[in-house]
């Protein structure tokens, strides 16, 4: 093929649906994932640094298939000496909000998100429920954060590989799944301490399972028609295959259904930077993938 490709730039939910973004040159698209969609690519040629803050990568940099970041370390450090996410930036005048996301029993963290963005962090992080817990500047949001975390327990971050690990065992029931923001939240609002300039938001409860198409999970597994997590794609290379048909699509995670009935999770930040062409959906995956061993299976299912 001559001339420019696309290539891809991976998934977002700015618009509180799963999307594929895709660039060639200045040209931009997107591509809006549905449930029960056939879905099948092959990764071409190399991958490249997927650059930062909306500019192309100045040295044309390729970057590892394992890379979920998948930027060059210039492009990484830019990124990083701009983020909020970082605590690099002291002076946003933006109003942000504080929020308690809840990933699966046990996996609850804290964080703080821009207003203007509404609930897309939480759906971009996978957050299967979430409540506000209050409102305002962005260190007021940051010291809030703060004495949350020291105070209740709770991370800023939890591993993307603990959340897949435990979507297949998530509570049927809504309210079993907001049950620990439930407490959480009262023993947030009842803490001394809090900012003055930070606005206490009332509680609500806000729950994604039915968005991802995880509404139902369950102990019973695959039966239960939830999606079965028994194999995760580790890296792309060049001429690897992904298909299958979306079960679910939760923060940056991919569910396929492939035609031996088992689920391949493609985390989609591997896929930016690389140059994708079409395939048949019902082609068996071709890429390096990273089994559950068999007693997380049995524990799982």
């Amino acid at each position: 093929m001559g001339g420019e490709q696309w290539r891809c730039r991976g998934l977002s939910w700015g618009r509180g649906a799963p999307e594929l973004s895709w660039v060639r040159g200045a040209q931009a698209r997107t591509s809006r994932l549905t449930r029960g969609q056939e879905i099948g690519f092959r990764a071409v040629g190399v991958r490249q640094c997927a650059g930062a803050r909306g500019h192309v990568c100045p040295l044309g940099a390729v970057v590892t298939g394992r890379s979920t970041g998948g930027q060059c370390p210039e492009c990484a450090r830019l990124d990083r000496a701009h983020s909020v996410a970082a605590d690099t930036v002291a002076d946003d005048p933006r109003t942000f909000r504080v929020y308690l996301a809840w990933f699966g029993p046990g996996m609850v963290k804290v964080g703080i998100t821009a207003e203007e963005r509404g609930t897309a962090r939480l759906l971009e992080q996978g957050a299967v429920v979430f409540c506000w817990l209050g409102r305002g500047p962005l260190m007021a949001a940051r010291r809030t954060e703060e004495l949350l975390r020291a105070a209740l327990g709770v991370p800023d971050r939890v591993p993307y590989a603990r959340k897949r690990a435990v979507r297949p065992v998530l509570p049927v029931a809504a309210d079993e799944r907001a049950a620990e923001v439930v407490e959480l939240y009262a023993r947030a609002v009842a803490l001394p301490g809090w900012p003055e300039a930070l606005e206490r938001t009332g509680f609500e409860a806000v729950d994604h399972a039915r968005v991802f198409g995880l509404e139902h999970t369950g102990p019973q597994g695959p039966a239960a028609g939830g999606p079965a997590v028994l194999r995760v794609v580790r890296e792309l290379v060049d001429g690897a295959v992904v298909a299958g048909r979306l079960v679910a699509a939760a923060g940056p995670d991919l569910h396929l259904g492939a035609h031996d009935s088992r689920v391949t999770v493609l985390d989609t930040r591997l896929l930016s930077g690389w140059e994708l062409v079409a395939a048949d959906p019902r082609s068996a995956p071709t890429v390096p993938v990273d089994e559950l061993p068999t007693g997380v299976q049995d524990g799982l299912f």
